[in-house]
């Protein structure tokens, strides 16, 4: 039997189906190099750095990530967290169905991403994306 607060959970939002590869947040810094070195002090390794854009990952655990953000070059916010899923177009699709704010038109990014942006409930931008 589910708990009251999970049984409620269960009747506002249906199963999608999507399947999540990995939740990131964003960290907005006006020093990527300064917060990347920081990062590394609590085990993380650089795996991207395109000066703009820096991700952080676990060398035990490639999906536990951290991104660090000066400025999106593409879209006019930075998001506070990334959520890859493995079809965009789909997540897309059912966020626009239900209202959502969207940030950032869906996009297939030079670096390899295709992805938009969504306002979720409280405010807090969301990049959602799939590797091409």
């Amino acid at each position: 039997m589910a708990a009251a607060g999970q049984d409620a959970v269960a009747h506002r939002m249906p199963e999608s189906g999507m399947t999540i590869r990995r939740a990131v947040p964003d960290i907005t810094t006006a020093d990527p190099a300064a917060s990347s070195g920081f990062y590394q002090l609590l085990g993380f390794r650089e795996d991207m750095n395109l000066g703009w854009v820096v991700t952080l990952v676990s060398p035990s655990n490639p999906t536990a990530q951290v991104t660090l953000v000066t400025r999106d070059t593409a879209a006019a916010v930075n998001p506070d967290l990334s959520v890859e899923v493995d079809d965009v177009d789909a997540a897309y699709e059912a966020v626009r169905a239900a209202g959502a704010e969207i940030v950032h038109p869906i996009t297939d990014e030079p670096w390899g991403v295709r992805r938009f942006f969504v306002r979720d409930p409280d405010g807090k931008v969301v990049n959602v994306v799939s590797h091409r």
